[in-house]
C-alpha cells in the first residue's frame, strides 16, 4: 500500500528547509525522509529589525519556488510552509508573505512561539509515545528565537518558552573576533545561563536537542550531547576561524560562525533540565508534517 506523503517548507532566520516525509511503518507516530533540500539564506537581527534587503527577499523567494517544485515532484498530499521569528517582526512583512505565497504557490503562515515549540515538541517527542519515557524537554535553537517545551511525550506540552535569543542573535551580541576570543565565550555562557535559567526552564528525565545546531553537532558530538561533548565540541569550532573550520568539519561557513552560539545556549538547556541532551530526529518539520498527515487520515 501505498502511503500518503507531506511536505514543509520552513523559512527560518539561517536556513530555508524543506522536508518531504511518509509515515514510518516500524515507528509509529515517526515519519521518515523522502526528500530533503536546505537553502543558506542569513537574515542578521538588524535586517529583521529594519527591513529585509531586497536582494536577500530574492533569494528567499528563489529557495521557496524551488523547494516547493522538488516537494511537489514527490506525489505530496499536503504542503505547509511556515516562517518563524526569521519574519515574526520584519517590517514590510505582509508584502514579503504575499511574494512568498507566489514563489511558493500555498500561503505562507507566519507561527507563533507557542505553535513553533508545540510542533517541536511533537515531532521530536511522538515516536517516544508508550515507551516508558517520562518527562521531557525538547529544545529547538533557532536563528533567531529558541522554543523550549516540556512535557509527556505525544501529548501537548505542559510547559513552554519562546526566547527572543538564538543562534544567530546570540552570535551577533556576543562574538566580533573569528574566531570568539576566551573573554567572548566566558561572557556569552553566562548569559546563555541566564536567558535560559529566566525561563523557568524544568528539569526533566530526559531532553531532546532539535534544530539546525543540534544536527550540526550530531556529527562532532554523536547522538548524546553530554558536558563533556559540548565542550569538546565548542573547543573544536573556536580553535580556528570559521572558514578554515567549515572545511576541516565539512560545514557550511555560515553553520560554523553560529554553532558557538547554539553550543552554548543548548549547553545552558542541559543544566537547567539537569540531564544530559540526545540529539533528536525530528522537531519542528517532522511535527508540521504529523499534522498534515493526521489531516488527510
Amino acid at each position: 500500500m501505498t502511503l500518503p506523503r507531506a511536505a514543509v517548507i520552513d523559512i527560518g532566520s539561517n536556513t530555508t528547509r524543506l522536508l518531504v516525509a511518509e509515515p514510518d511503518r516500524a515507528r509509529p507516530g515517526g515519519v521518515v525522509e523522502v526528500a530533503a533540500h536546505r537553502a543558506f539564506v542569513r537574515l542578521t537581527a538588524v535586517e529583521r529589525a529594519h527591513g529585509i534587503p531586497a536582494h536577500k527577499v530574492q533569494a528567499m523567494c528563489e529557495a521557496v519556488a524551488e523547494q516547493s517544485l522538488l516537494a511537489r515532484a514527490h506525489d505530496i498530499v499536503a504542503l505547509r510552509v511556515v516562517a518563524t521569528a526569521a519574519l515574526r517582526q520584519a517590517p514590510g512583512r505582509e508584502l514579503l508573505l504575499t511574494q512568498l505565497s507566489q514563489a511558493a504557490g500555498v500561503k505562507v503562515e507566519i507561527i507563533s512561539g507557542e505553535e513553533e515549540a508545540r510542533l517541536a515538541f511533537s515531532g521530536a517527542t511522538a515516536p517516544l509515545a508508550g515507551d516508558g519515557v517520562g518527562r521531557v524537554v525538547v529544545a529547538d535553537v533557532g536563528g533567531g528565537s529558541t522554543e523550549l517545551a516540556c512535557g509527556a511525550p505525544g501529548e501537548a506540552p505542559s510547559w513552554w518558552a519562546s526566547l527572543p535569543v538564538g543562534s544567530g542573535v546570540f552570535a551577533e551580541d556576543h562574538f566580533t573576533a573569528d574566531p570568539p576570543t576566551a573573554d567572548e565565550l566566558q561572557r556569552a555562557r553566562a548569559d546563555a545561563d541566564a536567558a535560559i535559567a529566566a525561563a523557568g526552564c524544568p528539569q526533566a528525565d530526559v531532553a531532546w536537542a532539535v534544530g539546525g545546531s543540534a544536527t550540526s553537532l550530531r556529527r562532532l558530538c554523536g547522538e548524546q550531547l553530554t558536558a563533556d561533548a559540548l565542550d569538546a565540541a565548542l573547543a573544536r569550532v573556536t580553535v580556528a576561524p570559521a572558514n578554515r573550520t567549515a572545511i576541516d568539519l565539512d560545514l557550511h561557513v555560515e553553520r560554523v560562525r553560529l554553532l558557538p552560539a547554539g553550543l552554548l545556549l543548548l549547553a545552558a538547556v542541559a543544566r537547567a533540565a539537569r540531564c544530559p541532551l540526545h540529539v533528536g530526529c525530528g522537531g519542528l518539520r517532522e511535527g508540521v508534517i504529523l499534522d498534515l498527515l493526521a489531516q488527510v487520515g
